[in-house]
């Protein structure tokens, strides 16, 4: 993504700053197994909607400063472009031809399965997860510590996840009761989603507040290294808050939108985005009163790209900035997202990357941060080379599968992006370099690329009796 020439100078403006403040102390007797490492998930957030992405409305910065002392990714994607998936393989460090979780769907990730909390829990830090789990469904109240979470404290059932202001979170297996009343619909998708989800008629407890203040105890008593995956909801929509005659971007309030001439849902989207950006800027804060600040690699992205529920409309921000497509769709704008990684003296401030990468790099990025072998079997490459500003090694292909209504595939090859919208259907081929919008289909004038396409779809992926590639219209909740 090209920036403004006042984007590009404000940035580097930023950046001269920074370098010229005083080196924080390096935290003596810290163990030489790695960093620490935490890895922010925003849920829905899209490729423009952040200020160091060329947004303008939405004020960020904290996060803007995050890319002024660290490094900006511009071409990395997640892992589908709905949340379940692309959480499993962040996880697994599988793409979606090869994970357990393809969908919102009744499937959870099988126990045996290697995961990112595993292999650092493994290497001697301790690991936590705070915030939305929602990796598959339904997930028992033991599913992030079978998969290598010492603390989980959140939502465990992505449906569960809609409501800002719900009832009960859960705590290292444990319920814990919240002073919301939630009042919930009449009719729901399934009988055993129903007291899940709804909209509080007596709003207290926010649980984004809720998930910072728990994620600033844990920064606060670990004495040794840990892996922090602080897993936000902002801003998802409340999806079940229209049944009661209302949006569904709930905070607190609008803060610094409040007399913006703006529809009610863009001001809570608004407030949801800039509210995380100052809890983001208090987890800096935290690191810093530590003394830990430059031992901690420190990662920021999103699950997907931005939605149209809650009374939303994506082009009002341009959420999607020069992209085409939003969450849901396997074109750019459903599964690039924004990425920042920050650690302060490994990585170069004030620097772009353009590496093609995705959520399976996560976890052989962490692993070979904190000196250990990555599993085998994985799809993910390490980013670290990168990251550090060595030699980087590179995919040969990115690959995307997507179930909801009929199938659907895409892959990233160099500069070009095939996209398959059935199985019966004709592959589209874009060229991203000259076309970043996907406006253009050259398919017809790079027959020899096609075919390159159809031979990696024919065996890039593992057959899963839930996940058949067929014409046939399946429906997915959310």
């Amino acid at each position: 993504m090209q920036l403004s020439r006042r984007e590009l100078l404000k940035q580097a403006s930023l950046a001269t700053a920074l370098a010229g403040a005083a080196p924080l102390g390096r935290c003596f007797g810290q163990p030489a197994a790695g960093p620490n490492n935490i890895y922010i998930l925003a849920d829905d957030l899209g490729y423009g909607d952040l200020g160091c992405y060329g947004q303008e409305r939405i004020k960020t910065p904290n996060l803007d400063r995050m890319a002024a002392e660290g490094m900006r990714f511009t071409q990395h994607y997640a892992g589908s472009t709905v949340c379940a998936p692309s959480r499993c393989t962040l996880m697994t460090g599988k793409h979606t031809g090869h994970c357990t979780v393809r969908g919102n769907v009744d499937v959870l990730m099988k126990p045996e399965e290697t995961t990112i909390a595993k292999v650092l829990k493994k290497a001697g830090y301790a690991t936590a997860c705070i915030g939305k789990w929602g990796i598959g469904h339904p997930p028992p109240p033991q599913d992030p510590h079978r998969n290598g979470f010492d603390h989980f404290f959140g939502y465990l059932s992505m449906w569960h996840a809609h409501n800002y202001y719900p009832d009960f979170l859960w705590k290292n297996g444990e319920k814990v009761p919240l002073r919301n009343i939630v009042q919930h619909p009449k009719k729901h998708y399934k009988a055993n989603q129903e007291k899940l989800v709804g909209l509080a008629k007596e709003k207290v407890d926010y649980s984004s507040d809720l998930f910072t203040a728990d994620a600033l105890e844990f920064i606060s008593t670990q004495q040794k290294p840990f892996f922090l995956f602080l897993s936000y909801t902002i801003p998802h929509a409340n999806n079940e808050a229209s049944q009661f005659g209302s949006h569904g971007m709930e905070v607190p309030d609008y803060g610094p939108y409040a007399d913006e001439d703006w529809p009610e849902p863009e001001k809570g989207k608004a407030a949801m985005i800039s509210r995380l950006d100052g809890d983001i800027g208090r987890i800096f804060a935290k690191l810093r009163e530590r003394g830990i600040d430059k031992n901690t690699l420190v990662i920021f992205t999103s699950d997907n790209g931005p939605h149209k529920e809650g009374g939303i409309k994506p082009d009002f921000f341009d959420s999607n900035g020069p992209l085409k497509g939003i969450k849901r769709d396997l074109y750019e704008g459903g599964i690039r997202v924004p990425m920042i990684a920050r650690w302060p003296g490994k990585i170069q401030a004030g620097s772009t990357s353009d590496h093609v990468s995705a959520f399976w790099d996560v976890l052989p990025t962490l692993a070979e941060a904190a000196g250990v072998e990555a599993p085998e079997g994985i799809d993910g490459i390490s980013m670290l080379g990168g990251l550090l500003g060595r030699r980087q090694r590179r995919h040969r292909f990115l690959y995307w599968e997507f179930h909801e209504g009929n199938s659907k595939q895409a892959i990233r090859l160099g500069k070009w992006k095939a996209v398959r919208l059935a199985p019966s259907r004709p592959i589209e081929l874009y060229d991203l370099e000259s076309d970043i919008g996907e406006e253009h289909n050259v398919a017809d004038r790079h027959p020899e690329i096609v075919v390159r396409a159809k031979r990696i779809l024919k065996r890039v992926r593992t057959d899963e009796e839930t996940w058949p590639l067929n014409d046939k219209k399946r429906t997915m909740p959310f």
